[in-house]
């Protein structure tokens, strides 16, 4: 390349034998050989990424864009968080926002390994890292929020004990104005500041959708978890093998229904549509069996694999009625339900999470935290990947609300938004899903 022919370089008043104007060619040089070097996106098999080669957990995490200062030696403290895996998740997310927004480190907050109402026996705190791995965290999310040890506190009695208001009277922005007040002096000058009160899953929403999911993108499982979730998603692989899908094992798709149908969920739904005036949240069996089969451009034979808390299902008939090629399986047909029943409820749910998280299409409720949260992971990562086509037939791996009806009366389609202003929609669920 003729550097002395670029004269057009002198529209920005560069001289061709400046020094300046030799770093502009050279700055224009190494961009060209960027464009021409750089490796385009591929596929597992090597080639380009398919859309029934998918395995969403080694997709690479986007870095963070932002980055601020966290004072390493100052901590805030939040009581132990509770109820279902995905509100835990959406309460610890909380809790490192409110941290970031203190400019503090959040001490390493217990889990809880069980639904109280589920398994009093089991009703105990679990170490985050004994669900999520804490160096990863830290290391993926550093810039943005990070966790510390208790060990790692140097003056235990160094510690303000914030008190968090409640009930109606605490508005959005007397909570908001809490947290400001207490990033300033003198509350500033203390080591650690503990949280006394509600489960950070009921704390006031101050967050973007982006920074929630930025927190959610950090949190890799144990390895332990990770395996077993893979034992769960060969056995799918394999019997969709086993059905005529002629093709390498790795690369055998299958759909995941997170089919909310047992009798806890039922009484849920049931008061939410009445308080809510909408009959869009409860979906009987013969309806989602239905609006599955009715997904336009879904090939068969494909495995279903039912995400189900089988202890809670009263209908014992979950695998009968379905279109001819859409081949449904559950825990105990599928072979794997003494790899969920040696692990309490969190793990349990973890592992479904997984599965439902590394589907080639995955069908939901749109009231459910579950659902939400595979959702908005699959958005996120698919936007990091492609930056469009988030739903229906043309994205890769398309997410459905099976409790709305969509094209040709199959299941909505469904993508997080990601422009959200809060984590409502995702918290506690909506009929106005996004698909952009």
């Amino acid at each position: 390349m003729d550097l002395s022919n670029c004269k057009h370089l002198r529209f920005f008043g560069l001289q061709s034998n400046s020094l300046a104007w030799k770093c502009v060619a050279l700055a224009v040089i190494a961009l060209v050989l960027r464009a021409i070097c750089l490796p385009k996106l591929s596929g597992f098999s090597g080639g380009t990424v398919q859309r029934d080669s998918f395995d969403i957990k080694n997709q690479p995490l986007p870095q963070n864009s932002v980055s601020s200062h966290i004072e390493k030696s100052k901590f805030l403290e939040v009581p132990q968080i509770i109820w279902g895996l995905n509100n835990q998740k959406i309460a610890f997310a909380r809790a490192c926002l409110t941290a970031r927004m203190l400019n503090r480190t959040l001490l390493m907050p217990s889990l809880s390994a069980s639904l109280f109402y589920k398994e009093v026996d089991r009703l105990k705190p679990i170490s985050f890292d004994k669900v999520f791995q804490f160096e990863k965290f830290n290391s993926l999310c550093k810039g943005f929020v990070q966790l510390s040890r208790y060990s790692e506190v140097v003056n235990r009695t160094n510690v303000f004990e914030l008190q968090k208001g409640s009930g109606r009277k605490w508005t959005i922005e007397k909570d908001l104005d809490q947290l400001r007040h207490f990033n300033e002096h003198p509350y500033d000058e203390y080591e650690n500041i503990r949280v006394i009160g509600k489960n950070p899953f009921l704390w006031h929403d101050h967050w973007l959708v982006k920074e929630y999911a930025k927190v959610f993108e950090c949190l890799v499982l144990v390895e332990e978890i990770s395996r077993e979730a893979d034992k769960v998603v060969s056995k799918i692989k394999e019997i969709g093998s086993r059905n005529g899908i002629n093709r390498k094992l790795e690369s055998v798709p299958y759909v995941a229904v997170h089919m909310r149908i047992e009798k806890d969920w039922m009484i849920h739904c049931k008061k939410l549509q009445q308080r809510h005036n909408i009959s869009e949240i409860c979906s009987s069996k013969e309806e989602i069996m239905q609006r599955v089969g009715n997904i336009m451009g879904l090939k068969t034979p494909i495995v279903i694999y039912l995400a189900i808390a089988d202890d809670l299902l009263e209908d014992n008939s979950i695998l009968t009625g379905w279109k001819d090629g859409l081949l449904p399986y559950e825990k105990k047909k599928l072979g794997v339900f003494d790899v969920y029943k040696k692990h309490p409820y969190l793990i349990q749910s973890a592992i479904d999470y997984e599965v439902c998280l590394r589907s080639n299409m995955f069908v939901g409720n749109s009231f459910s935290t579950f659902s939400s949260l595979v959702v908005l992971d699959r958005t996120q990562k698919m936007m990091a990947m492609f930056g469009s086509e988030m739903c229906g037939k043309d994205a890769k791996w398309p997410s459905y609300a099976y409790n709305l009806e969509g094209e040709s009366k199959g299941p909505r389609s469904w993508a997080s938004n990601m422009s959200d202003v809060s984590l409502q929609a995702i918290s506690y669920g909506s009929n106005h899903i996004s698909c952009r």
